[in-house]
Formats: structure tokens, sequence, C-alpha cells
């Protein structure tokens, strides 16, 4: 059975992404816009109550990170 992903607000995600290495580069309006060293993607969070599964998952493939990865953060 494959991990399922944990739903999470924009602002606990910026926060699991902080924890893997990526950094705020900007914000604006209510996107935050994350960046990380050797990455081709800037990642960008809307900051939602709740990010839905499709947005999640692209940010995951963009960052490099697995399932597992991310709800262990």
């Amino acid at each position: 059975m494959s991990p399922r992903l944990k739903l999470c607000s924009g602002k606990e995600a910026v926060k699991k992404f902080k924890k893997a290495g990526w950094q705020i580069s900007r914000q604006k309006g209510s996107h935050v816009m994350l960046e990380k060293m050797g990455y081709a993607y800037t990642l960008s969070l809307p900051q939602h109550k709740e990010l839905g599964i499709g947005i999640l998952s692209k940010l995951l493939k963009q960052a490099g990170l697995s399932i597992d990865e991310f709800n262990s953060l």
C-alpha cells in the first residue's frame, strides 16, 4: 500500500519545506516563494487553510521529496 499524503495548510507546508532546507525568497500576495541551492525550481506555496492533494503532489515532485519524507517533517 502506498503512503498517503497528509493534507496541511500553506503555513504548515512552508515550515516543512524549511526543515527540508528550502528558504523563503519572497512573498507576493498570498503565495510564498521558496528556493534551495542546486534546484531548478522555485516553489510557490499558496497560503490557504488547506492545500489540495494535487498542489502538494506537484510541490513534492519539484522539491524531490517523497510522501514519507514530507509527512515525517
